[in-house]
């Protein structure tokens, strides 16, 4: 068995285009070929030549989690992708594709639980250590799941390359920076707000956070005044929407330019139901005209309130333990409720003691968590964070990891594409908070931070180098490891230059090494969607530990959204799964998955009906290249996509009548020798123009139509010979085409060939 396929005939080909079969039997041949390794032409090793005429390209998947399926969002950034490294391979770049997945902290460890759950036990029955080797167990039963769909989509990544964020030397160098960083003073641990979600029990992303308008009451509640009435007022009326945080109140606050309040600033008022004197303040954060212009301030359970604390120097009292119920700061009576009752309680005992003035319904904001659907609450915890706009004393540069940041964009070192994007990064780079990387969970990338027991951190390599800095300090004690793992963004950011052979490369470069190569890359592909959480964010962490940029453009695409202009979401029941417009699906099982994993399971029976009006007979099969077609007849810059499956089928007729046109051209080819179809060498008079000139698609496509392509580091022939059916007609000099006779046609000298080949290895 050789590696390269037959060739192709007339009679070989169906009569009608099968991209089953056909993508099946390609994409095989392709990986086995290996036609997608990295360096020049899918050879495996750089060309010189290339690299010093600043031939290099380079581009990273933004790597998938591995607890998924790629959706249609994956298909359409892939398509991008695939197209620009298919596109400079071809121009004869030096040329890699770098494909991974990702651990996804959070979601794996939801789809471990809920298997634990099933066979009636728990990770905390397992421990830890047996609960991570369950997780790293059902990663290698289903991790493959992504990269089997992008080999269906006929992505041309350098697979030789794959790399899970998990992988132990990606797991050095998370620990190495995060070490660097601490060394720097810019990793601190501290107390601060997070967004918590009070199921799994961890602090969560804000892009694991959606905001959704539900409606609900506001609540005006009287707060009286400590003496007394106050020219004939018997306190403060203040308006909120969640009556269960007032029990950690430290004040109230006015806006100071509200002639209703101004003289009342800096009386006391008494905290409803718990009998605590609060001050009355004031603050440009108010608005006048919301509620009643009286705003309670509760800085441990609200963002805002946070923020006025901090300027105002108010303490924080914080009235919700992690699991959301009251804790041992409120009064006793609602100590150990749940939230929610709690809310039902306070404000059933506010109106019993006349405090309740007033109830209207009320359409708010309220934060959710999409892993789970529950109400995130903010939450005063210990976190690890990264300091954003400080500036170490070791910094050669004395600038901030933002200021890197931002210098690079502001200089066009990183460019944005379309580049209003930049004023969207400006924006959140210019007003950006220190990043809280630790997370409470089990499975990711421990923190590399030991405790001892006076309380003393040290953080290291290891254990054993944590003991030895013990010792310099003059601790000997036992040494306990922090239970937090990092934010799946954190080891996300390094991936330009930790999949590029940091820190080795860096201490000793080669030439024509990755690092040199391929850092930065050429392009970043990606959605709106993620410009602070991961964009941004390799920006900051690559510019600080290699004083280069990660990439030299960012280009930006809308989202994908269902054919109404709706998020597509499983929540939701409004996804596509790409494989199943390549292979087909029937009605009944696209129901099924539809209505499977639904956040709110009353809503199935519409999800049901909507999908039966969409797709009444389920979807046809498509195949891979129609479904790409049609993306790419997408890709305009920056705006979202309303997805129709008719635009595929159109795509896919399209291709069927590439496939009668090449059956058409294999008729004409039947019969011919090499020489003849424009494959062999001029051995004889040629005419007074020598060789005939092929442009490169040109020359391509005769030779896949005609046999294996050379094997080789050259380009495909751009000069060769064609042929033509004419009939001469010797008394006028002339000739028609007309079929009777094959004659072969010069049009271009040797000359021009010699230079069409030099174009084609530029």
């Amino acid at each position: 068995m050789t590696d390269t396929p037959k060739p192709s005939t007339p009679d070989s080909l169906p009569k009608s285009f099968e991209p089953a079969a056909i993508e099946a039997r390609w994409r095989a041949v392709w990986e086995r070929l290996g036609d997608a390794r990295a360096g020049y032409r899918g050879t495996g090793s750089p060309s010189a030549e290339a690299h010093a005429g600043g031939l290099d390209f380079s581009i990273q998947l933004p790597p998938p989690n591995v607890t998924g399926t790629l959706h249609m969002g994956h298909a359409f950034n892939q398509t991008i992708m695939d197209s620009l490294t298919r596109y400079h391979r071809m121009r004869g770049f030096n040329t890699v594709w770098v494909p991974g997945t990702d651990h996804a902290g959070i979601a794996t460890q939801i789809v471990v639980e809920r298997q634990l759950q099933e066979q009636g036990t728990s990770r905390h029955a397992l421990g830890r250590e047996k609960f991570t080797e369950r997780v790293w167990q059902w990663k290698r039963q289903s991790g493959d799941t992504i990269t089997t769909q992008m080999r269906r989509l006929g992505d041309s990544v350098d697979w030789s390359r794959e790399y899970f964020t998990m992988d132990e030397h990606l797991s050095e160098i998370v620990t190495e920076t995060f070490v660097r960083l601490y060394q720097q003073g810019l990793i601190y641990r501290g107390k601060r707000l997070v967004n918590w979600d009070p199921q799994l029990k961890t602090a969560v992303s804000d892009l694991e956070v959606e905001s959704e308008e539900e409606d609900g009451f506001l609540w005006h509640i009287l707060y009286p005044f400590a003496d007394g009435p106050i020219d004939g007022l018997a306190g403060l009326t203040v308006a909120t929407t969640r009556p269960e945080t007032m029990l950690g109140d430290v004040a109230v606050m006015v806006h100071p330019e509200d002639e209703r309040y101004r003289h009342l600033i800096g009386r006391q008022v008494t905290l409803p139901l718990c009998g605590r004197s609060i001050p009355v303040i004031a603050d440009d954060y108010v608005d006048r005209e919301f509620g009643t212009g009286v705003v309670k301030v509760t800085p441990a359970h609200d963002a805002n309130d946070y923020a006025v604390g901090q300027r105002h120097g108010l303490p924080m009292i914080s009235v919700l333990a992690l699991d959301a119920t009251i804790n041992d700061n409120a009064p006793e009576r609602y100590r150990g409720l749940d939230r929610f009752v709690a809310r039902k309680t306070i404000v059933a005992d506010l109106e019993a003691e006349g405090l309740l003035i007033e109830t209207k319904k009320h359409r708010l904001t309220v934060p959710r968590c999409t892993r789970t659907g529950q109400i995130v609450e903010p939450m005063l915890t210990d976190q690890w964070f990264v300091a954003m706009t400080k500036v170490s004393e070791h910094d050669p540069a004395a600038k901030s990891i933002a200021q890197k940041a931002i210098d690079a964009v502001q200089s066009g070192a990183v460019q944005f594409v379309p580049e209003n994007w930049v004023n969207t990064y400006n924006q959140w780079m210019n007003n950006i908070q220190d990043w809280c990387i630790s997370r409470q969970l089990w499975w990711g990338h421990r923190i590399p931070a030991w405790y001892g027991e006076d309380a003393s951190i040290f953080v290291a390599r290891s254990e054993d180098e944590a003991r030895a800095s013990a010792l310099k300090t003059g601790y000997s004690g036992p040494l306990t490891r922090d239970e937090d793992v990092l934010d799946t963004w954190y080891s996300s950011a390094l991936l330009p230059f930790s999949t590029m052979g940091w820190p080795q490369a860096e201490a000793a470069p080669t030439a024509l090494g990755d690092y040199e190569l391929y850092l930065p890359s050429s392009v970043l592909v990606t959605g709106y969607d993620i410009i602070f959480f991961w964009v941004a964010r390799m920006i900051m962490m690559t510019t600080h530990f290699t004083g280069r940029v990660p990439f030299r453009k960012v280009y930006i695409h809308g989202l994908v959204r269902d054919s109404h202009g709706r998020k597509m979401s499983k929540s939701e029941g409004n996804v596509l799964d790409p494989v199943d417009l390549i292979d087909g699906i029937a009605l009944d099982a696209l129901l099924v998955k539809r209505t499977t994993g639904l956040r709110r399971p009353e809503t199935a029976p519409q999800v049901r009906r909507n999908t039966e009006v969409e797709f009444p007979d389920g979807i046809p099969a498509f195949g891979a290249d129609a479904l790409r077609f049609t993306f790419a007849s997408l890709a305009t810059l920056g705006r979202n996509i309303n997805f129709d499956a008719k635009r595929c089928e159109g795509y896919r007729n399209f291709c069927n009548k590439l496939w009668n046109a090449t059956r058409f051209v294999l008729m004409q080819l039947q019969g011919l020798d090499e020489f003849e179809r424009g494959l062999g060498e001029c051995t004889h008079d040629c005419g007074p123009d020598g060789m005939l000139h092929f442009s490169v698609p040109t020359a391509g496509s005769s030779a896949s139509c005609s046999g294996p392509r050379p094997r080789s580091n050259r380009a495909s022939p751009t000069c060769g010979w064609t042929t033509s059916r004419t009939r001469s007609t010797r008394s006028s000099g002339t000739s028609t085409a007309t079929g009777t006779s094959r004659s072969p046609r010069c049009s271009c000298s040797r000359a021009a060939r010699r230079s069409n080949e030099r174009r084609g290895a530029r």
